[in-house]
């Protein structure tokens, strides 16, 4: 059974850092790509960055340049250095494969508040 275990967030203010990270259990790991997504209150949820088995990331608008995603193969692992945060960077934060099917699995998420 695949399951993902988001873990990381908190209330941070403006400008500040956080690292998630997300670990992957029940599937292959190494030569999947790997995104973050996210979901802030009353709006659907929306991609952030991934990043492939071979190491190419690519970014949303707005987050380039803020947000570093990378990955640890031998730890099932994916990150998210999420440097001079916004408060519109507010939501639940999760992983998931990349790009997002229909009836994928999702974990619970990590909430990030950032306050202004």
């Amino acid at each position: 059974q695949v399951q993902f275990v988001e873990s990381g967030g908190g209330l941070v203010q403006s400008g500040g850092s956080l690292r998630l990270s997300c670990v992957l259990r029940g599937s292959t790991f190494s030569t999947s790509t790997m995104g973050w997504y996210r979901q802030a209150p009353g709006k659907d949820r929306e991609y952030v960055a991934r990043i492939a088995g071979n190491g190419n990331t690519m970014y949303r608008t707005g987050v380039e340049g803020r947000f570093t995603i990378s990955r640890d193969n031998a730890k099932d692992t994916v990150f998210l250095q999420m440097d001079n945060l916004k408060p519109e960077d507010t939501a639940v934060y999760y992983c998931n494969f990349a790009p997002v099917t229909d009836g994928m699995t999702w974990g619970r998420g990590t909430q990030v508040t950032v306050s202004s």
